[in-house]
């Protein structure tokens, strides 16, 4: 018997009526399942994508179901800034005085061709980190007591880090290396909003996660000809992550009790783990904070004082020596 994703987070009997949740891609993959395990425990759920008919399917999946769930569509794609405030704007209205309770940053993807878009950025570090850092900006003051701001990362992350005056030029491109890029910019972004908004005394959690490897979210597509042909295979075994267990963890992120007060950390299969040194340095984090609001040009968002980031980068450094102690250990 199949099982959702709320059963496999273990908050299946919880009920979150009257909460308002954004989830962004969420017309496929493990947004989808997401959005929908979401309107199952009783929320209205903001769809979003760029399919009006693949996100009228999912709405009606929620309503129809025997739950209390509601939701609506919202198109938009990401690689158009006004776009991602016009969706900032009616998850705005959608959520009403009450705010918002809960936002998954899950679009994104691995795109192959390399391109810029109209801000003059490569298109896979705006895509998938970018428009998240500016939508999650322009909610903030949306954002209810209590909010969890969950963004969808990967292991991929490891192994890199993100020069960011590279982000702006298609020199030496490499489609991998660009995702990434962007995957270790999510856990950066996400540990880096979760300090900011504690040093803000704001009672919002912010946290990312690995979904896993997940044939049926229409990942492996995108990878070269021989790999995209052995993943495809991989979909047909019983053991290969499927988007429902992909999108456990991010509903545990968003629902669960025991993670209420948690933030800043990185998570895989209901687990925090930790994610490599470089996402877990606070300059490389503060820098990429800094540098994305320049890119997008807008006001520094959750703006630290000196003696804050100063005391960050000494708390820091040493975590991170501790940590790559550990590790040559």
């Amino acid at each position: 018997m199949t099982k959702f994703p709320e059963d496999v987070a273990g908050v299946g009997d919880d009920r979150i009526v009257g909460s308002t949740a954004l989830v962004t891609g969420s017309t496929s993959g493990i947004g989808r399942e997401t959005a929908r395990a979401l309107g199952r425990l009783g929320a209205h759920v903001v769809v979003h994508g760029r399919d009006d008919e693949a996100g009228g399917e999912v709405v009606d999946a929620i309503e129809d179901a025997v739950n209390e769930g509601t939701a609506e569509f919202v198109r938009a794609d990401f690689a158009d800034p006004d776009e991602v405030s016009r969706l900032a704007d009616r998850t705005r209205k959608a959520a009403g005085d009450d705010g918002l309770d809960v936002l998954i940053n899950n679009a994104g993807g691995y795109f192959r061709e390399p391109q810029l878009t109209d801000l003059g950025v490569e298109y896979t570090f705006h895509v998938n980190h970018l428009s998240p850092y500016q939508l999650t900006a322009e909610l903030l003051d949306d954002l209810a007591d209590g909010a969890r701001v969950v963004t969808t990362a990967s292991e991929a992350h490891r192994g890199d880090r993100i020069d960011l005056d590279a982000v702006t030029a298609l020199d030496d491109f490499s489609s991998w290396r660009a995702y990434q890029r962007s995957k270790l910019a999510n856990v950066q972004f996400a540990a880096e909003l979760g300090r900011r908004l504690r040093d803000h005394d704001r009672d919002v959690t912010s946290n990312s996660f690995h979904p896993g490897a997940i044939p049926g979210s229409g990942f492996f597509r995108h990878l070269p000809g021989p790999l995209s042909k052995a993943a495809g295979g991989l979909g047909k075994l019983p053991f290969v992550t499927t988007p429902a267990d992909g999108a456990a963890t991010a509903v545990y992120l968003a629902v669960a009790d025991d993670v209420a007060d948690t933030t800043g950390r990185y998570f895989a299969d209901l687990r925090e783990k930790k994610p490599s040194t470089e996402a877990q340095d606070p300059r490389a984090q503060r820098e990429l904070w800094e540098r994305s609001a320049g890119l997008l040009g807008i006001d520094e968002p959750l703006a630290a004082d000196g003696a804050d980031a100063a005391a960050e980068d000494a708390t820091g450094a040493t975590a991170a020596a501790d940590d790559a102690e550990a590790t040559a250990e």
